[in-house]
């Protein structure tokens, strides 16, 4: 057994003027060289302990702190931020606000120097670092040139360049593409066969938590459970309920009965047929068949793009030659890495951004010929940060905002109000402060202040970043009943599982062209194109490829499976 390198005891903390404590009890060993995972909720307290292992908590976000935390034998107590960080290497959930010099290797150079180490031996680290997370090529780059995948990588680089025995990562990859997030876990994993640092992250996406040693779940500022990872990623229901999302296979195998849970797309296709189950041909043609049926009744062209090209003031070429038809009634994806094009696209659609050639039709009429406050009662567009769309006071001023923008008279501005909350759940909310909502609350205020316009369409730029499993389920299943009761939805997103299970048809977007279009299905079906525009299925999609039939969620597979009753 490898020696204790972090001990908390009975650790309770409570930030300054909160009532609630962000963290009750927690008491916690790790061994040196362990790669640990830490799951849960929004809220649950994760973010906090991070800033407990290096003494944020309790020199530099003050508040009630009682207990222990040791590292190294040291109290983070008794010990500064600036003492600790030559033993822990935090690299944040907004690495963004981490980068801050002219170049990539000045940054990395950075901590370093600060701890006085050699000229000669700062190079070698910079060298040494920078060849570990694949950025030797961007050496002289402006980080703010990088693409997100490649800053938090250099974030990375930074933070190990001062030689930590801990790092510690607080949600490193929650707004990067399917790729990227490998390219980052790449780089843990090859951490993990260090022996001389110990990993904590702090992760939502389950699929990565795979290779860790421990995962822990927290919820409430409690640990509910820390064990095995492949016994904790078993438990699906427990997951379910915690808010944290279940890996689709074992998933798919507990709703079959099984007691035996696979975990990986490998174990699950032996599992798979060492039970001889086979899907049925007749079946499956026959899910194809109704889908295709479905579809088909989406025919009526909303919005068509003609060679769509964009370039922007600074001569990036943000979208060439585009062409595409979202039909009224759908509901759609636009999928691709970060830089892409996607919401340049997007932003096409209600005149955020004019083609720079071809044309955008919205309803029979180029949109340079509607301009933006026409376009914008046709298309409603929710950002991905709803702080940069919310400023008013009380709920009922920020929905009522458009209503009244377009002179309605009071009585429709309350209906459309009325109409617009209890769409997104929000009846009873009108007088709080939509700043006091949590980000999922406020999300949903900036959906219901477009609905209020009662636009024909609604596009959703990431409306699950930064959201839990159970938050991002909670969005898309309201996007979900807003396009059954007549909205077309356009979501934007990187997120696969959320494409695989919401949307009828995806648009992947590569370099500004695109790459794939048509069913969710037929898309998925080609993952060495998805795999060229940085995207992969989610694993139980990759499974049923496996099998021979693209099939996106469990519930699908199962009554398609020779034998089983529909």
């Amino acid at each position: 057994m490898n020696e204790t390198i972090i001990t908390i005891d009975d650790l309770h903390y409570r930030y300054r003027g909160e009532k609630e404590y962000a963290l009750q009890g927690i008491s916690l060993k790790v061994p040196k060289g362990e790669f640990l995972v830490v799951m849960g909720p929004s809220e649950a307290g994760k973010s906090t302990l991070a800033a407990c292992l290096n003494g944020l908590i309790p020199h530099f976000h003050k508040g009630r702190f009682k207990g222990c935390v040791e590292v190294l034998g040291r109290s983070t107590h008794d010990h500064t931020v600036a003492q600790m960080a030559e033993y822990v290497g935090m690299v944040f959930q907004d690495f963004e606000a981490q980068l801050f010099s002219t170049s990539v290797e000045l940054e990395v150079a950075f901590a370093p120097e600060n701890f006085a180490v050699e000229r000669e031996e700062i190079g070698r680290r910079i060298t040494e670092n920078l060849a570990y997370v694949g950025l030797e090529a961007f050496r002289n780059r402006p980080p703010s040139t990088l693409s997100g995948g490649q800053k938090q990588k250099l974030a990375i680089a930074s933070v190990l360049a001062m030689r930590p025995q801990i790092l510690v990562m607080d949600e490193p990859t929650t707004d990067l593409d399917p790729i990227s997030k490998l390219g980052i876990f790449e780089i843990t994993n090859q951490l993990r066969k260090r022996d001389d640092i110990t990993l904590i992250v702090i992760e939502h996406e389950t699929e990565e938590a795979l290779s860790a040693d421990r995962v822990m779940l927290i919820k409430d500022g409690k640990i509910l459970q820390i064990g095995d990872t492949r016994d904790i990623l078993k438990q699906v229901d427990i997951l379910e309920d915690l808010g944290v999302m279940p890996l689709g296979i074992p998933r798919f195998f507990k709703l079959m009965g099984q007691t035996e849970l696979p975990l990986t797309p490998a174990e699950g296709l032996a599992a798979f047929r060492q039970q001889g189950w086979q899907i049925s041909e007749t079946k499956y043609e026959q899910l194809v068949a109704e889908e295709s049926a479905a579809n088909e009744r989406f025919n009526k062209p909303l919005i068509q793009c003609r060679n769509l090209e964009h370039t922007y003031p600074n001569g990036v070429k943000a979208l060439q030659g585009v062409d595409l038809d979202i039909f009224e009634g759908e509901m759609v994806a636009i999928a691709g890495q970060n830089g892409s094009g996607k919401t340049t696209l997007a932003k096409h659609f209600n005149g955020l951004l004019m083609p720079t050639q071809g044309e955008v039709i919205v309803r029979g009429a180029p949109t340079k010929d509607q301009g933006i406050f026409k376009l914008g009662q046709k298309v409603g567009y929710v950002f991905q940060n709803p702080d940069h769309q919310i400023f008013s006071e009380v709920v009922f001023d920020e929905v009522a905002f458009s209503p009244r923008l377009h002179n309605f008279s009071e009585d429709e501005v309350e209906q459309r109000v009325a109409e617009a909350l209890a769409a997104v759940g929000l009846t009873g909310f009108e007088k709080e402060d939509p700043f006091s909502l949590t980000k999922s609350g406020r999300q949903r205020v900036a959906v219901a202040a477009v609905l209020a316009a009662r636009p024909d369409v609604l596009i959703l730029d990431e409306p699950t970043t930064g959201l839990d499993y159970a938050e991002q389920r909670s969005m898309m299943n309201m996007v979900r009943e807003l396009n059954k009761n007549g909205s077309t939805i356009i979501f934007v997103t990187h997120h696969m599982w959320v494409v695989a299970e919401y949307a009828q048809r995806i648009f992947v977007v590569k370099d500004g062209k695109l790459l794939l279009q048509g069913a969710t299905r037929e898309v998925f079906a080609h993952e060495k194109e998805l795999e060229e525009a940085f995207l992969r299925p989610p694993h139980f999609v990759q499974f049923s490829n496996q099998l021979g039939k693209t099939l996106l969620t469990p519930e699908e597979m199962i009554p398609c499976i020779d034998g089983v009753a529909n």
